[in-house]
């Protein structure tokens, strides 16, 4: 399609250059040497030849491309802002344009339509500018227009894809609306999965077998966006752009990204953070038993682990190692990293 609109191109080139050629021949007089002629309308025509052929995509296929991904990624208020805006120019245009006509001319010809051109341009481009302050004030009005507030989207970043117990969150049906894999995390993965280093390699593999486990069995609705904001160089940029423009949440494992998404606005769910949640609550004074497997930090300390992973520091624990140890809670400490439990052998320990 691209080659037949450059031939196209070149076409209506060779035609405007030969005829704007002609006629400059016929105006330059004696400055062109009648011999110099055929050399002059044959580069002229040339030049116009190349610029319609290389310069006609620029014109018609790339604005039109991205008008596309524009309005496949715009809610219907932002769609619908943007027909009022351009209406709102156009009528504006033809006001203008009633006094331009009256000139007469070229003035008055050629001045209406481009001067309405210009108008509803100009407003589109200020509306979709100002359209987070103008879509909260007109969402009672527009349906849809509500879609930059929070939704039921979820994007997803690739930490979470490659984790893995994302898949398991959308089996327990716990992600209500709908999760987002925008193209550019699909395009991170394939290029982690392609990297020559072996342990980033196999990351990325995972993180692909995951995404296709996700589409297959999760009870979420999965979908993938074609977005891609090539404006905006990082990952993690990108996801935050397509939240703040869907009004959507991020699910990651990411601290980094959270905080920064936490200081914009963006609603982030962690599944670090909802592992931590679900684990079982312990509190001093409680009795269990552990099996101690290894030694802690501090001289004679033993660490031991729950089921879910928590871990268990018993002071003077060490000397049971490798042993189910009867224990007493003592105290418990919520870090960034997770829980973590403090306790003593029990009295009655051996």
């Amino acid at each position: 399609m691209t080659r037949i609109i450059q031939f196209t191109g070149a076409l209506l080139g060779t035609l405007f250059g030969f005829a704007l050629g002609l006629a400059l021949l016929q105006r330059a007089g004696d400055i062109i040497e009648p011999a110099n002629r055929p050399a002059f309308l044959t580069a002229f025509v040339v030049a116009t030849l190349l610029f319609g052929y290389l310069a006609i995509p620029y014109i018609t296929i790339y604005p039109v491309r991205r008008a596309v991904e524009k309005l496949s990624e715009a809610g219907a208020g932002e769609f619908g802002l943007g027909v009022a805006a351009v209406v709102i120019g156009l009528v504006m245009g033809l006001l203008v344009g009633v006094p331009l006509a009256a000139v007469g001319g070229t003035l008055g010809s050629l001045g209406p339509p481009i001067v309405s051109l210009f108008l509803a341009v100009m407003m589109l481009a200020a509306t979709l500018q100002k359209r987070d302050v103008l879509l909260p004030a007109v969402a009672g009005w527009i349906p849809g227009a509500r879609g930059r507030g929070p939704s039921n989207r979820v994007v997803v970043d690739t930490s979470a894809v490659i984790d893995g117990r994302i898949v398991d969150i959308a089996r327990t049906g716990f992600v209500l609306g709908t999760l987002v894999v925008p193209r550019f995390v699909l395009d991170e993965l394939q290029r982690i999965a392609d990297s020559p280093d072996a342990l980033r390699r196999n990351r990325g593999r995972r993180g692909l077998e995951m995404l296709s486990a996700l589409q297959k069995d999760a009870v979420t609705a999965v979908e993938i966006s074609e977005a891609t904001y090539p404006e905006v160089e990082e990952v993690d940029s990108k996801l935050m752009a397509y939240a703040r423009d869907h009004g959507s949440a991020i699910l990651t494992n990411d601290y980094n990204l959270n905080r920064v998404a936490d200081l914009q606005g963006i609603r982030v769910l962690n599944i670090n953070e909802l592992a931590n949640a679900v684990k079982a609550v312990l509190h001093p004074g409680e009795e269990m038993t552990v099996r101690i497997i290894q030694e802690g930090k501090e001289a004679g300390q033993g660490v031991g682990y729950l089921d879910d992973g928590t871990m268990i520091v018993v002071e003077g624990g060490y000397r049971f190692l490798d042993q189910d140890l009867p224990i007493t809670v003592t105290r418990v400490l919520q870090t960034v990293a997770g829980r973590m439990i403090f306790a003593q052998p029990r009295s009655d320990a051996s």
